[in-house]
This record gives C-alpha cells, sequence and structure tokens, in this order.
C-alpha cells in the first residue's frame, strides 16, 4: 500500500528539525545561553508535536508533550538548561528521531519496548530540570494538542469501551464567529454522545463578564467507528481557539492520570467529570489520583498564540504562502523552494545523459555532411544542452555542511566515551558537491573523525605533558579545487608513527624488510586490509578493520585519498572527490581502434613521444625523463592486449592523482567531451583500470579509464620492480662474497 505523501513530508521535516535541535543542543550543552537558541529549539518541538498530531501519531504527540512543556519553561525564563539538561534533551532528540525513524521505515512507534524506553527518558528528564507538569502554571494552547498511553501494553487499562474528549475553548472563539455547541452538535453525526459534562469552572463574576467571550469547555464520553483522525478533525476550524485532549477507548490508566495533570482544572474536579461522562469508574479514578508517574507523562499546554497555524501537511503556514522546504535554523521559510523527490531528480539527470548522446550524435552527423547550416545549428543545439546539463547538475548539489554538522555529536559522544576533551572545527560547510556523493562520504568520514580521536588524540595528561593544551581539536574543512573536491580531516594528536608502520608492515608481509619507502607510501599502508598498528583493541578501534573500508568506499566514488602526518603534531587525510558521478567533462584518446575517455580534471599536459631518434628517453623501458623528473609510462595497448599496430607517431597524456604523476602513451588525442557515465555491469566489476563507459556521438562505446587505480597500479609495480632488482643485488653480493 502506497503511503500518504503528505506524511512523507512530515517524516523529512521531523528529520530537518530534529537535526537542527541537535546543533542547539550540543551548544547549550557547551555553555551558549541564548534566548533565541531556545525559542528555536521550542519551535522546532512544537511543530513535530503539531505534526505529529495531524497523522495520529499520538505517542510522538505525547512524548513531545513533555519535552515542549520543558522548553517552554526554559524560554520564559522559569528554568535554565543547563550541561546536564541539555545532555537529557538530546537523549529526547534522540528518542523521537528514533519515534520518527521506526514510521518512516513502515513499522510503528508503539512498540512496548520503545514506549517503556520514553517514560525512563521523561522520568530522567523531571529529575534532572525539576520541571513538574502538574504544577506548572497553565495558560490555553493555540493549537489542539492530542495525549495517549505511554505505558507498556501490560499496564491496567480502563473498562470504558468510549472516546473521551475534553476540550477547552478560548475566550477568543466566540470573537472569531464560531459556535462551540455546532461543533458538539458535529460529532453526532459520525458517532453518539454517551455522556457531557459542562466545565464552567473558568467564569468570572457578574462584573468582569464579557458577553463576547467563551469561558466553558466540556468533557465528553464519545462512542464511534472513526478514529482519532476523525475525530480530531471534526474541530479543525477551532484548532487556534481551543485546547482538545482525546483519549481512546480502553487506554492504560496512566494516560488517564496524564490528562488529570495535563487540564487547568483541579485533579479531583477533572476526575468528577471522567466518572460523570462515564469514562472512568470510581475506582479507577482512585487508581489516577495516585498514580506517581503521571507528572511525568503529561505538561501544560504551552503557550503557542503567536505560532503559525500548521496547514493540512503539516507545515507552516506563512502569509497565505506554503514552503515545504524547511529552514529551522532561523525559523523562516522561503516560498520559493520546493521539496523535490530525490529518484526525480536521478531520473532527469539520466535523460539529460540521453540528451547529451543524442546531441553529440548530432553534430557528428552534421560534421560529416559538411552543411554550414546545419553544422551551426548543431552548434547551437550543443551550447543549449551544456547550459541545460549545468543547470541540472546544480540541482542535485548539496551543501556538505549537512554532513558535517552530524560530527558535533560524534565528537561528543565518543569523546565522553574514551575520556577526552575534543572540540571540532568546521569550515568550508558551504561547499556544494553531488548528493549522491554526500550521501557516499558519511561513513568514510564517521569512521576517519572516530579514528581521529581514538587514535589520534592523545590524553589530556599526555597532550599537557607535551605541551599541548588538554582539550584536543578536530578540524573537518571542504573546498573546490580544479575542477574536484578536497574534504580534510585533521587532528593536531600525536601523528602516525613512521617506524611502527614500517615494523608492523614487514611482520605482516606487506612489504619486505629494509625496503625503502617514501612517507607517503609509508603513510598510504594504513588502508592495507587488516592493518592496525593499536596496541590495545576497543569498542572504537584496533581490530585492523575500517581503513581499508574507507579507502574502498571512496574509491567507489571515483575518489582518492591521501595522508600526511608529523610524529607529534597531528596527521591530516585528504580525499578528493569529483564533483558528480553522473555527467563528467573527459579527454577522448585512441588505441588502435579503441577509444577511452580520462576524466578531464586529471589531465596535467599532453606531451609528443617522437619517433626513431626523437623518441623519449626511455619511453621502451616504461619511464621518460619529463620537465627534470622521472615519469612512469602506462601502455593501453599492452595493458588491454590491444593488437593492432602502433602508429609511427604517439603522444602521452600526464595524469596527476593523490599527488603522484604518470603519463599515459596513446595513438591519437581526440580532443574534450561531454561523457555521460554508464555504469559497468556485475560481470566487469572486478575489471582493473576501467572505472565505466560512454557513449561517443558516433555511437560507439567508449572506456572511462579509472586513473587513480592506474596509477596506483603503476607506483606498486614499480616498487616490487624496485625491490626485485635490490633482492637481485643482495643475492649476487651473497654469491661473490
Amino acid at each position: 500500500m502506497n503511503r500518504d505523501p503528505a506524511l512523507d513530508t512530515f517524516l523529512a521535516e521531523a528529520a530537518e528539525l530534529l537535526a537542527a535541535m541537535e546543533g542547539v543542543l550540543l551548544r547549550c550543552e557547551q555553555g551558549v545561553d541564548n534566548p533565541e537558541a531556545i525559542n528555536e529549539l521550542f519551535r522546532a518541538a512544537h511543530t513535530i508535536k503539531g505534526s505529529a498530531g495531524l497523522f495520529g501519531l499520538d505517542t510522538i504527540v505525547a512524548f513531545t508533550h513533555v519535552v515542549e512543556g520543558v522548553l517552554d519553561r526554559a524560554r520564559s525564563g522559569g528554568l535554565p538548561i543547563t550541561a546536564a539538561a541539555a545532555a537529557i534533551l538530546l537523549e529526547c532528540s534522540d528518542h523521537i528521531g528514533t519515534l520518527v525513524g521506526s514510521i518512516a521505515a513502515g513499522g510503528s512507534a508503539d512498540d512496548p519496548e520503545l514506549l517503556q524506553r520514553g517514560l525512563l527518558i521523561l522520568q530522567r528528564l523531571t529529575l534532572e530540570t525539576g520541571f513538574s507538569p502538574a504544577t506548572a502554571s497553565t495558560r490555553p494552547a493555540a493549537t489542539a494538542v492530542t495525549t495517549t498511553e505511554l505505558a507498556p501494553e501490560d499496564a491496567e487499562r480502563a473498562i470504558t469501551d468510549s472516546w473521551h474528549l475534553s476540550v477547552r475553548f478560548r475566550d477568543s472563539v466566540l470573537r472569531n464567529g464560531m459556535d462551540p455547541l455546532s461543533f458538539i452538535r458535529y460529532l453526532t453525526t459520525f458517532g453518539t454522545i454517551t455522556g457531557i459534562q459542562v466545565v464552567d469552572d473558568a467564569l468570572p463574576d457578574a462584573a468582569q463578564f464579557d458577553a463576547e467571550c467563551c469561558y466553558i469547555g466540556f468533557d465528553i464520553g464519545f462512542k464511534t467507528d472513526a478514529d482519532k483522525a476523525r475525530i480530531g478533525a471534526a474541530f479543525e476550524f477551532v484548532r487556534d481557539d481551543c485546547t482538545l485532549q482525546i483519549l481512546a477507548p480502553r487506554s492504560g490508566i496512566a494516560a488517564y492520570a496524564a490528562l488529570l495533570c495535563a487540564l487547568p482544572e483541579p485533579k479531583q474536579r477533572i476526575g468528577e467529570l471522567l466518572v460523570s461522562c462515564g469514562t472512568l469508574t470510581a475506582q479507577e479514578l482512585a487508581i489516577c489520583l495516585a498514580a506517581p508517574a503521571a507528572s511525568a507523562l503529561a505538561g501544560p499546554p504551552p503557550d503557542t498564540a503567536t505560532a503559525p497555524p500548521l496547514d493540512a501537511l503539516g507545515t507552516r503556514q506563512n502569509h497565505g504562502r506554503r514552503s515545504t522546504d524547511a529552514k529551522p535554523t532561523d525559523g523562516k521559510t522561503d516560498s520559493r523552494s520546493i521539496r523535490v523527490d530525490g529518484d526525480k531528480l536521478d531520473q532527469l539527470i539520466d535523460w539529460i545523459g540521453e540528451l547529451i548522446i543524442a546531441g553529440a550524435a548530432t553534430g557528428s552527423i552534421a560534421r560529416q555532411a559538411g552543411l554550414p547550416v546545419l553544422q551551426e545549428s548543431a552548434l547551437q543545439l550543443a551550447h543549449i544542452v551544456s547550459e541545460i546539463r549545468d543547470q541540472a547538475l546544480k540541482l542535485r548539489m548539496m551543501q556538505i555542511g549537512s554532513t558535517f554538522s552530524r560530527f558535533h555529536r560524534v565528537v561528543r559522544d565518543v569523546a565522553r566515551e574514551i575520556g577526552k576533551d575534543i572540540t571540532l572545527e568546521v569550515t568550508g560547510a558551504e561547499t556544494e558537491l553531488d548528493r549522491t556523493l554526500v550521501e557516499g562520504i558519511a561513513d568514510p568520514l564517521t569512521h576517519l573523525v572516530r579514528n581521529a580521536i581514538d587514535h589520534g588524540i592523545e590524553t589530556p595528561d599526555v597532550r599537557l605533558a607535551r605541551g599541548k593544551s588538554a582539550a584536543g581539536l578536530v578540524r573537518l574543512n571542504a573546498y573546490h579545487d580544479a575542477g574536484s573536491v578536497i574534504i580534510e580531516v585533521s587532528d593536531d594528536g600525536g601523528g602516525l608513527k613512521r617506524d611502527r608502520i614500517l615494523a608492523k608492515a614487514a611482520e605482516r608481509g606487506i612489504i619486505s624488510a629494509g625496503e625503502t619507502l617514501t612517507d607517503a607510501q609509508i603513510y598510504a599502508l594504513i588502508f592495507e586490509p587488516g592493518f592496525s598498528t593499536a596496541e590495545t583493541v576497543t569498542n572504537l578501534s584496533g581490530r585492523g578493520v575500517g581503513m581499508d573500508v574507507v579507502k574502498r568506499n571512496i574509491s567507489a566514488l571515483r575518489g582518492t585519498v591521501e595522508v600526511q602526518s608529523e610524529e607529534g603534531k597531528g596527521t591530516q587525510i585528504r580525499i578528493r572527490l569529483p564533483l558528480t558521478l553522473a555527467i563528467i567533462d573527459g579527454f577522448e584518446v585512441g588505441v588502435g581502434r579503441s577509444h577511452f575517455v580520462i576524466p578531464l580534471d586529471l589531465v596535467e599536459e599532453c606531451v609528443d613521444s617522437g619517433a626513431g631518434d626523437d623518441a623519449q628517453p626511455g619511453a621502451s623501458a616504461g619511464h621518460i625523463s619529463l620537465h627534470g623528473s622521472v615519469l612512469p609510462l602506462i601502455r593501453l595497448r599492452d595493458m588491454f592486449s590491444i593488437q593492432q599496430e602502433a602508429g609511427r607517431r604517439q603522444s602521452i597524456v600526464v595524469v596527476r592523482s593523490a599527488g603522484r604523476r604518470v603519463g599515459i602513451m596513446v595513438d591519437e588525442l581526440l580532443g574534450e567531451l561531454q561523457a555521460v557515465i554508464k555504469p559497468l555491469s556485475k560481470l566487469f566489476s572486478e575489471l582493473k583500470g576501467i572505472g565505466g563507459s560512454t557513449i561517443l556521438g558516433s555511437g560507439k562505446v567508449a572506456l572511462i579509464l579509472d586513473i587513480p587505480g592506474l596509477v596506483e597500479r603503476t607506483h606498486a609495480r614499480n616498487r616490487s620492480v624496485d625491490e626485485l632488482q635490490r633482492s637481485r643485488m643482495r643475492t649476487r653480493d651473497v654469491a661473490l662474497s
């Protein structure tokens, strides 16, 4: 069964609001005392609660209602948000996220284990903040509030088979043209009122009585086959002018105990109303009045008269306009922003890719025809397609800040777990890259950050002994560079121990004893499968599982990773990623009758290899001398066993990856093109040196070279050759001696 699209909107908005709450609470935990921050927390909790109520998500409503009550007291100045209180509120935010996540996964938020966990968190919140909803000031609400039980399913339940409605109208309902009795009468169109009591406790003396004000409310016993959403919808037109509490038939006693605390009248008075309506028996009322958990389960309806009302989608209305792209960080909405389904956006990019291929074919036909008018038209089409491509790709671009922001929580939790004081510094959060890359890089970054905290940053006493501050620093930085995105994870810890890495690599047979390696080559060894220099195994690391997965995941994104470190000073891991995985600017080359595409941003220059006496020195030996340095060569003809003979003159395309350069020898340089990346089938998933394919304008298929993989293989091959030569030299020396 298809899910209501409006529910998906709520789930997406709730995730954004929870992320915003987490960021604010982390700042509060660090001692930031900002009234606007508390207001932001309250607005987020209130929006989640109100939107959840529209979909009958009663467990989310009830839990968030208590959190909202705490935040309402905090924003009025009656409750300070200490570091400890912020920590508990973070747990509350996490629990709401768990409930929302359960709904998003197609499950339910009413799982007994989740309900019990929520009860425990709320009890801790009450103890930590000293907030007692039962004794808090009661102010009328601007939006309807629904409550439900939070007790486990085996808790004692009431015997009534009727719904119970407690509605308290605001004094402005009459001035707004609404008749409270009309809503009571409407209930009889889809159910039977089994009991009704008028609540007139708020009536003033005759001297203060205002004929245009409403002072009454109702407690109603109601029998119907309709669900809670239908009942709540009966009061839709007075959502801003009443407080509405709805309890389902046979609710747990704890839910009724919570209702006693949530309403403004004294508990005994409310209990008498419930008994008069037939909702509770006298014995059940006695149990409710004695229930110790009541104050932890309900809170006073917060004063939200200034909050914009909710529309049918659970989003905020702003001067009659709707925005489904929430901006929770500043409480404002942008009527020009809309949500777009990610799958639909991917389909758009796919079709634009097909348009690029068709446009290239048109250009090829125009050149073959030799008609100037047709060629001019094809060029104009190519220009338009290029603009469409750029604009469409921008639609998929996301700021990496949304990924970076989650690491404030990661650093905080992990540092506490291992007893370290660590600060996270984020720069370049506005850097944009393809959303698929943002999603794909999250797990590798998480491992790198956790690794920096566990392995990189020293304990406070060690840092002080080394003349450093007790608090460590982890930095996340992102920026654009030469058509790529660079993401840096760095720390000011103890750095990588070069000698220990070499010894461990030799011990595991990764390198030969005495082998000479550069610093970059040594540090790259940490990405070998199973490699670890940790002396002890912890919950975070030490098993040698992770860094190889990090590199594999980054390689799957057509990225590269390199390490720089200085012992005693810290470590920096730099990740280079393409801007997008869908369409790239490429450089086409030919070898025999085969065509290959090299990502243009990796190309440094093209040089002529020469022929005969003019041939580049060392070209036949697999390397050349270029600009005073030795450049390894890759011969695509040999690598892919291409049978056609080479021409008299060949060219060398110089490429760079992860700070290392190689030359690729080809027959022809065919120029730049836009390449639509087509992934290889699983049959070719293990093919080395190839990262995908593309269709040329001529209709031919060209293979896209995996330059990082080729560079790594070439340098590994050269290391093996050098080691073999050294081994032969040692053997010869032994024989001569």
